[in-house]
C-alpha cells in the first residue's frame, strides 16, 4: 500500500487503534513500532530504510521465503474463479480436495485424512474435540483427559492456550479448562542437573507414565507435544527421550498428537519433524509453512483409524467458516509444489543445514553462550554467566535475552529471545552466503550483549 504518512505519524495511528499481540500496549505505544514496509527473499525492509535479515520467517512460518509472485498469482487466478466457498452442506471445491489429497501424499503412515482450519491454534481446538469425540464413539467417553507439557506452545484460543504450558498465559483467562494436564518438559540444560541428557531423557519421558497411572489409564485421551519445542525456546530433547515415549502411548493404548506447525514442512531437514524420532501420530498439528504465512490456513493430519471412527460416528458437530477457504487450499499447493520442485527440503538436509550446524555448535566458543542446539534451520543458543555450572543470571530473568534481542535488532537481524535464551528459524531458501551474514551479525550482536552486560553489572549468576 501507498501511503504518505510519515514513520512517526504510522507509529502514533498504530498506538491509537492496534491492539498487538503478547504486547505490553502503553509500553509499545511509547517506544513506537517498528513499520515493515516491503520483503524480498530473507530479507525485511522498515519505513526507515533499513534492511533487516530475518531471522525467524516471519513468525517461523515464510519457508519459500519473501516475495514469490508464484503464490500472489495463483491466489489472484482462485480468487476470481471461486473467490469462496464452505464445505459445510454436502459441498466441497477443488482446492480443497487437491490439497487434502496431496497432504495425504506427503505424509508418511496412514495420515491419509484432513480437517481444515485457519490456524494451529484452531487445529488444536479441532484436535481437542477429534481425541474425546473418537473414544465416545468407540464406547469409552471416560477417556477425556489430554497430558500436555509445561512449556509447551500449541497456540492461544482457549483450548490450544491450555494444552500449552505457558504459565502466564494461564494466569489469564482461568486456564488450562478442565481435563487438560501438564507434566515437565524434556530440557536438560535448564533442568537436567547432574543426570546426564540420556538419564534426564528417560525421567522426563517416564513422567508421562507415571502421569497415565496417577489418572487412570481409562481416563485419558491423548498425549500432545511438539516434536522440538518452538516458541518455549527451542528444546531439542535427549536422543532417548522420544522412543521412551513411543513405548509409554503403546502400552496404553493413548492417541499421539504431534503438533508440527513449526517443525513441520521442511524446518527440520525432513517434511515433518517427527520422522526424526519415530514417532507415530495419529494427529498431525500443521499450520505456517504449509502456505509460508502468504495466506491463513491450518490443518489437522489424521490417520484412517481416528478418521473411520469419526466418519462413522454421525455427524462431527465442528467446522469453521473458512474451513478450507479456496484461496488458502490453492496457495498452500502452490507453496508444496515450490518446496518439492525446487528441492528445498533436500536443501536444508543436504546443504544448508549442515552448513550453519557447524558455524551455529561453535558459538559455545563465546563466553556468553553456554548451550547451542540446531536441527536442520532451527536452532537455539541458552546465555549463562557461568557455562560450567549451567548457572541463571542474578538478575530477572529475560532481562539478558531481551537485551541480546533489542541489539540484534539495532544490528538489522531478527533474533528471538525466550527468557534468556536466543533462537532462530531462518526462511529455508536462506543461502550459504546469507548465513554467513546471519551468524556474522549473531557473533557481533553476542559480543555487544557481552560488553553492555560487563558495564551494567549483570554478569552474575544466580
Amino acid at each position: 500500500m501507498e501511503t504518505n504518512y510519515t514513520t512517526e505519524q504510522l507509529q502514533r495511528l498504530d498506538a491509537a487503534h492496534h491492539l498487538h499481540p503478547f504486547t505490553h500496549g502503553s509500553a509499545l505505544g511509547a517506544k513506537g513500532v517498528r513499520i515493515i514496509t516491503e520483503a524480498d527473499g530473507v530479507f525485511l525492509r522498515d519505513s526507515q530504510g533499513n534492511e533487516i535479515l530475518d531471522g525467524m520467517a516471519g513468525l517461523w512460518c515464510v519457508a519459500i521465503g519473501y516475495g514469490r509472485d508464484e503464490l500472489a498469482d495463483v491466489a489472484a487466478e482462485q480468487m476470481r474463479q471461486l473467490p469462496y466457498y464452505n464445505t459445510f452442506f454436502q459441498t466441497s471445491h477443488v482446492p480443497a480436495i487437491t490439497l487434502a489429497t496431496r497432504l495425504a501424499e506427503l505424509a508418511p503412515g496412514d495420515l491419509n485424512h484432513v480437517f481444515f482450519s485457519t490456524s494451529g491454534s484452531e487445529a488444536n481446538d479441532t484436535n481437542l474435540r477429534l481425541v474425546r469425540h473418537y473414544w465416545a464413539a468407540k464406547g469409552q467417553p471416560e477417556k477425556q483427559t489430554i497430558i500436555a507439557r509445561w512449556n509447551g506452545y500449541h497456540g492461544s484460543t482457549v483450548g490450544a492456550a491450555s494444552f500449552g504450558g505457558m504459565k502466564g498465559m494461564h494466569e489469564q483467562g482461568g486456564l488450562p479448562i478442565p481435563g487438560i494436564v501438564h507434566i515437565n518438559q524434556p530440557d536438560w540444560w535448564s533442568e537436567g542437573g547432574d543426570t546426564s541428557p540420556e538419564e534426564f531423557g528417560l525421567q522426563r519421558a517416564r513422567e508421562l507414565e507415571e502421569k497415565i497411572l496417577e489418572l487412570g489409564e481409562d481416563k485419558v485421551a491423548a498425549f500432545i507435544a511438539e516434536p522440538i519445542q518452538g516458541a518455549g525456546g527451542v528444546i531439542i530433547p535427549p536422543d532417548s527421550y522420544w522412543p521412551e515415549i513411543n513405548r509409554i502411548l503403546k502400552k496404553y493404548d493413548i492417541l499421539m498428537i504431534a503438533d508440527e506447525v513449526i517443525c513441520g514442512f521442511g524446518r527440520t531437514g525432513e517434511w515433518f519433524g517427527f520422522q526424526h524420532y519415530g514417532i507415530e501420530p495419529d494427529i498431525v498439528t500443521i499450520a505456517k509453512a504449509l502456505s509460508s504465512g502468504y495466506v491463513p490456513i491450518g490443518g489437522s493430519l489424521v490417520s484412517d483409524e481416528v478418521a473411520a471412527v469419526i466418519n462413522d460416528s454421525g455427524e462431527f458437530n465442528h467446522g469453521f467458516t473458512y474451513s478450507a477457504h479456496p484461496v488458502a487450499a490453492a496457495v498452500a499447493l502452490e507453496n508444496l509444489r515450490i518446496l518439492k520442485e525446487e528441492g528445498i527440503v533436500d536443501r536444508v538436509k543436504e546443504t544448508t543445514g549442515p552448513y550453519i550446524k557447524e558455524k551455529w555448535e561453535a558459538l559455545t566458543d563465546h563466553p556468553l553462550v553456554g548451550e547451542a542446539k540446531i536441527k536442520g534451520l532451527i536452532a537455539s543458543i541458552a546465555l549463562t554467566p557461568d557455562k560450567s555450572t549451567r548457572a541463571k543470571f542474578a538478575g530477572e530473568e529475560g532481562t539478558v535475552g531481551t537485551l541480546c534481542r533489542d541489539i540484534c535488532v539495532a544490528n538489522n537481524l531478527v533474533m528471538r529471545a525466550v527468557g534468556d535464551r536466543m533462537i532462530i528459524a531462518p526462511p529455508l531458501v536462506i543461502t550459504n552466503d546469507e548465513i554467513d551474514l546471519l551468524m556474522e551479525r549473531v557473533w557481533q550482536s553476542l559480543d555487544q550483549t557481552y560488553e553492555r552486560i560487563q558495564a551494567e553489572g549483570l554478569l552474575q549468576a544466580a
